[in-house]
């Protein structure tokens, strides 16, 4: 009778592998259970592109377009923020690199903060800019987006200690130490180090943004550079948009070695949707232009979640700043999707709760302690 056993089982096995392999590929429809989950819960988003994009089209002045209307050419509009549950976003303030060679990074970032602020009166029923974790929870209660601001890159203050205060009173609440490029201060992940981590005026930066309580964003910057900023912050970081590097091996992720000491300091890791950053490293190979799934970035949550503990990660999009993304995950309608994969693989509401948003709020909320004790002192 075993060999009968045996090649019934074989059947099953060939008959079952398509639909294994069709499991990534099958449309992801949220729950009952899901989208009461989503809807209770304040969805935060780390980075979204969206200043950058509308300056890209020749939009720096909102002629020409409307947000409340569908934007099929791009990641982000009202309606699909609405549809994506998203409550409150960090407006990335994004200017380039080689601004460091024209000599107008912050005149550019000034521009692009100018942007924001332009949207939120342009659109006062839908957003409203928040200055504190407490003002977020406030805006989110009227059923508008809490909307804060995120520099992109340290270059914008172009080594003046100074300009971080100007930010911060602009509604700037992050700044990611470095982009592309490393500064003679701070080494990025995708250059030459020059500054083997921090230098000393690196060290003033982050000791400056604790005081002020900016929250310091390590996405694009070197591992030496994360460890040296973890070793001396007294504020818990966020890396507003990057991933687990053990997943995908991209110089923007995450190692596995820096995993414990953001659980020590509180800090907070917000997954990227990129795909070059989110597609397994093998896939990447055999083909450069993979696109992933949904599936794909949930795995990369639900890694950091176990290595370094649910109170660790949230969600930090890139949308509107990236050039791919994977399937069902194409715009900011889609992040119910998350929470429905999410449920499924067992995470408790109170775990979504904090990935979607919970997280980034209370590490918000401690540098702001933070900052009020520094001050006193």
């Amino acid at each position: 009778m075993l060999l009968p056993t045996l090649f019934r089982f074989a059947v099953l096995l060939l008959t079952c592998l398509p639909l294994l392999a069709d499991e990534k590929t099958q449309p992801v429809i949220p729950s009952p259970a899901a989208s009461r989950i989503h809807q209770t819960a304040i969805l935060f988003d780390g980075h979204n592109d969206l200043p950058w994009e509308l300056r890209s089209q020749g939009l720096s002045s909102l002629n020409g377009i409307d947000l409340r209307q569908q934007q099929p050419k791009m990641h982000t509009d009202l309606p699909r923020l609405r549809e994506g549950g998203v409550n409150a976003q960090f407006w990335s303030v994004y200017v380039p690199a080689d601004t460091m060679d024209t000599g107008d990074a912050l005149l550019q970032t000034l521009q692009q903060i100018e942007l924001v602020h332009a949207l939120i009166r342009a659109y006062p029923e839908a957003l409203a800019a928040a200055d504190t974790a407490d003002d977020v929870e406030q805006i989110v209660s009227t059923g508008r987006i809490a909307s804060m601001m995120g520099v992109e890159g340290g270059h914008c203050i172009e080594n003046e200690l100074s300009n971080l205060s100007r930010l911060y009173k602009l509604g700037c609440r992050y700044m990611t130490l470095t982009h592309s490029r490393s500064l003679t201060w701070a080494d990025s992940a995708t250059d030459d180090a020059l500054a083997g981590g921090l230098s000393d005026f690196g060290e003033e930066v982050v000791r400056e943004m604790n005081r002020l309580g900016m929250l310091v964003d390590l996405s694009h910057v070197s591992p030496a550079t994360m460890k040296h900023t973890l070793r001396i912050t007294k504020a818990p970081v966020i890396f507003s948009h990057s991933s687990a590097r053990a997943i995908c091996d991209h110089p923007r992720n995450v190692p596995d070695d820096v995993l414990p000491l953001v659980r020590e300091n509180g800090g907070v890791i917000m997954v990227n949707f990129f795909s070059a950053f989110i597609v397994p490293t093998a896939q990447l190979e055999q083909n450069p232009l993979a696109r992933g799934t949904i599936h794909d970035v949930v795995d990369h949550i639900d890694y950091l979640a176990q290595k370094v503990g649910v109170e660790y990660v949230g969600i930090g999009s890139d949308y509107d700043g990236v050039p791919r993304l994977p399937t069902q995950l194409e715009s900011v309608a889609t992040y119910p999707r998350i929470t429905e994969l999410l449920l499924q693989r067992g995470y408790t509401e109170q775990d979504l709760h904090r990935i979607l948003g919970g997280n980034v709020l209370r590490a918000l909320r401690e540098a702001e302690q933070v900052a009020t004790e520094l001050q006193q002192q």
